[in-house]
């Protein structure tokens, strides 16, 4: 898939993490700052927890919590850990969309909040197993969490948990209980939270919320036992209503807490601040009895497919890959699925370590086993073929990848679709990259906040010699990764690019440059004067 890093011109920050996310609490509790001064709570209020169901509207607007879930994601979106894998996230979106849609149907999501949040999942490269939602709508999943779930059902169940904490707006009635906290302590739940599911050093943790009030929940996002149960009771409703089984809620509870059991080691941040009670597993357990056992969701093997592909990614230790690698030996007598999800595993971790006639192998002796497999598992013959595509482009040999992806079937896919960009881009045919371009062009004007098919966009306009259209996408590409500066920086090169005749005219192109910069400018400014308390802010040059 295509190296944003490089593409971008973005250098992985070399940062300690806690320090990465020091900036993280920094920058949210600024506009929390900034926020509190526009809405502070109400002087009514009293000091106490809402009961379940009442609004948190009066304390906190939805818009407050919308920009604040939007500061903190731009923050996220530069951090190097902000995993956009096509692959992966493409599958954790067939689940949560889904999810979504079911909470709608149920009238979980009121007509505010829907119209405001973003309702966006995002992945997280990190081994410990955690999910966490954060406000405006937002929910990240880490690797490690795909990685230790055995079915779609048991990841469904961890979604839906965080989706009601969502829909029932957890996050803003948590902090009606004090006053005097606001919407500053808000931020430093969030941020400590957020360090503490990147940190396994818990010091560090804590210190990225030093200086809020935040420290009374203990360095992270603990919502109250009332909280937890009603996510519990509404999520296993929208798991059911999406067609998921419910078993796998039970399921989960009993694998996480098997797994902490075990290993204590502070490699499962969910459990410390989803802290499971036996009322909780038994309630589980219980609704699950009375429900449909069979899901309509992903099947196993997709899932197993998508699992192994999580624990390669996790990781990038080059030992850690070696044992994914060997798994092509230690499933040699396992059955066919089986066997396909341990090559699946040896061949992207052979192709990340680019051992590529290992991985090759891996996947030639794993083409006749998808080959064979059912009509109910085209989602894994295509995974395969995928998988194949990326291998030869790993190796430059496009027509080979150009056979593969075709393999790969005409269903709606974005992995597929950024491939044959890159393909286009590898092979140099002309007639390619106009179909490409256009295909992402058509895909963007839809999609303004997807940076990979921006960058992708961008480097097959410059492999047609349409040098201002890929500045343009350059800084759509910053943009959607809420880098405004950089953004603003490559729309100014675009204007100087047009008036020294540097590129072929392009009239509309060049109107859409100057817009879109004015738009930017003017976001920079509001952004600028909500970390500054409301103030009004001049645009520095």
């Amino acid at each position: 898939m295509i190296d944003r890093s490089k593409a971008l011109g973005r250098v992985p920050s070399a940062l300690p993490r806690a320090l990465r996310w020091r900036r993280v609490a920094a920058a949210a509790l600024s506009v929390a700052l900034g926020l509190a001064a526009v809405q502070p709570p109400s002087a009514d209020a009293q000091v106490r927890l809402p009961s379940l169901g009442e609004s948190a509207s009066d304390e906190v607007s939805v818009t407050a919590e919308k920009r604040l879930g939007d500061q903190v994601m731009r923050d996220i979106r530069r951090d190097p850990a902000y995993f956009d894998d096509p692959v992966l996230l493409e599958y954790l979106q067939s689940i949560w969309q889904p999810l979504v849609t079911a909470a709608r149907q149920r009238g979980e999501i009121a007509a505010d909040i829907d119209a405001a949040f973003a309702w966006e999942s995002f992945l997280v490269r990190d081994r410990s197993v955690n999910a966490f939602a954060l406000p405006g709508g937002y929910v990240g999943v880490h690797l490690a969490l795909i990685g230790l779930t055995g079915s779609a059902d048991e990841l469904a169940s961890v979604l839906a948990h965080e989706l009601s904490h969502v829909t029932q707006r957890h996050i803003a009635r948590s902090i009606v209980a004090s006053q005097r906290q606001g919407l500053l302590a808000l931020a430093g739940l969030i941020v400590g939270m957020v360090a503490a599911s990147r940190s396994n050093n818990v010091d560090a943790a804590n210190a990225a919320i030093v200086g809020s009030q935040a420290a009374a929940a203990q360095g992270q996002l603990n919502f109250s036992r009332d909280m937890e149960r009603e996510a519990d009771r509404i999520g296993i409703g929208v798991l059911q209503q999406a067609g998921f089984a419910t078993a796998g809620m039970s399921a989960m509870f009993e694998k996480l807490d098997q797994a902490h059991r075990i290993n204590d080691s502070g490699a499962f941040p969910y459990l410390r601040s989803h802290p499971l009670t036996t009322e909780r597993v038994a309630e589980a357990r219980t609704r699950a009895a009375g429900a449909a056992m069979r899901s309509s969701g992903p099947t196993r093997l997709e899932h197993e497919l998508m699992q192994s592909r999580s624990r390669v990614l996790m990781d990038p230790s080059a030992q850690a890959r070696r044992r994914l690698q060997e798994l092509d030996v230690g499933a040699q007598g396992s059955a066919g699925r089986d066997r396909l999800a341990a090559l699946y595993a040896s061949a992207v971790a052979s192709m990340e370590l680019r051992d590529f006639a290992r991985a090759e192998r891996a996947w030639a002796e794993g083409l006749p086993l998808a080959e064979s497999l059912g009509r109910e598992e085209v989602r894994a013959r295509h995974h395969w073929a995928l998988l194949g595509a990326e291998l030869s482009l790993a190796q430059r040999d496009p027509a080979r990848a150009t056979q593969r992806v075709a393999a790969a079937g005409e269903m709606p896919s974005r992995p597929a679709m950024l491939l044959r960009a890159q393909i286009a881009v590898a092979a140099g045919d002309p007639a390619g990259l106009r179909r490409q371009a256009e295909t992402l062009q058509a895909w963007v004007a839809e999609r303004r906040h997807d940076a990979l098919a921006w960058t992708a966009l961008s480097l097959c306009a410059e492999a047609l010699g349409q040098k201002l259209r890929a500045v343009r996408a350059q800084a759509e590409s910053h943009a959607a990764l809420g880098d405004l500066p950089g953004a603003i920086d490559r729309l100014r090169a675009g204007q100087r690019l047009a008036r020294s005749g540097g590129a072929s005219p392009d009239f509309i192109e060049a109107s859409v440059i100057d817009a879109r910069l004015r738009e930017l400018e003017a976001q920079r400014r509001q952004l600028l004067a909500d970390l500054r308390g409301n103030r009004p802010a001049r645009d520095p040059e």
